[in-house]
């Protein structure tokens, strides 16, 4: 069964979205007109939406209806001001989970918690605060076709939980390139505070001992050997960037149709739980040189 499938299904056994997934369809949940959203739902199963673009934290859409050109709709939340992502940056980079789980395409269960420490919220509680715009002449709101672009971009939140950042103005590379220039400072400080802390052990050792002089005889034994930190600005960790798992390149499992399903859903999810402990390891392996 399909994503659009579990959203034309109310069935609360078969709807398995993930929890921000369904945070973002409570909205269209506690609309009253449940035709129109069920309308709005097989246009974003039978692919009447023809476009979803985004202009900085905007969503511009094409829907085709029933009139030969398609209309335009557009949507869009009020934008986190520079001063509350800071805030948000800063606490994001000192929590390595929060890192590693946006990384591998999760949206942290407590994530929203630093967005209300400082009076924010990731998620609009009603429909009136999203801002939403269609050409055709329904003067509903939302009408279908903005029903539809809604239940689209739920898929695009499953998908990738960094759009939902993106409609609060700041774009998957932005957070990503944030995030690494904050933990690179940290890990900087970090190595000032224990060169700092070598240098007075050195004065101190100097005081009873005396320097032997360096040896100017190569250690072949050591010469592949390197004890310094690595600069932190050259390391990087992120998931591949074409997507693909161990999975993907080792191609189908040599067994019958339904078992290798199951199996092969059973090692991605296995396969997804031990990245993202990996990840969480090496960021903070990183995080302590």
């Amino acid at each position: 069964m399909t994503r659009a499938d579990l959203l034309n299904n109310q069935d609360p056994n078969l709807l398995q979205q993930e929890w921000w997934v369904q945070r973002w369809l409570e909205l269209l949940d506690s609309y009253r007109f449940k035709k129109r959203l069920e309308r709005a739902r097989i246009y974003a199963r039978e692919g009447n939406v023809l476009s979803i673009e985004f202009e900085g934290g905007q969503v511009l859409a094409k829907v085709q209806g029933s009139e030969v050109e398609p209309y335009q709709v557009s949507l869009s939340l009020d934008p986190f001001t520079d001063e509350d992502w800071n805030y948000v940056m800063q606490t994001l980079s000192e929590k390595a989970v929060f890192s590693a789980q946006l990384l591998a395409g999760e949206m942290p269960n407590n994530i929203e918690r630093v967005f209300t420490q400082n009076g924010l919220s990731i998620f609009p509680f009603q429909l009136s605060d999203v801002r939403s715009y269609c050409s055709c002449p329904d003067k509903a709101n939302p009408c279908k076709h903005i029903g539809a672009i809604y239940y689209q971009l739920a898929d695009r939140f499953s998908e990738d939980p960094f759009v939902i950042f993106q409609l609060r103005g700041r774009s998957k590379a932005q957070i990503l390139e944030g995030l690494r220039e904050l933990r690179c400072r940290q890990i900087e400080e970090n190595g000032s505070k224990i060169e700092e802390n070598q240098q007075k052990e050195a004065k101190k050792s100097n005081k009873k001992t005396k320097i032997s002089e360096p040896s100017n005889e190569l250690d072949l034994t050591a010469f592949w050997q390197y004890d310094q930190p690595l600069d932190p600005s050259l390391v990087v960790i992120v998931p591949p960037s074409d997507g693909q798992t161990v999975l993907d390149v080792l191609g189908r499992i040599p067994l019958a149709h339904e078992e290798a399903k199951i199996v092969k859903d059973h090692l991605q999810q296995v396969y997804q739980t031990v990245s993202q402990q990996a990840m969480i390891a090496a960021l903070n392996v990183n995080s302590d040189h």
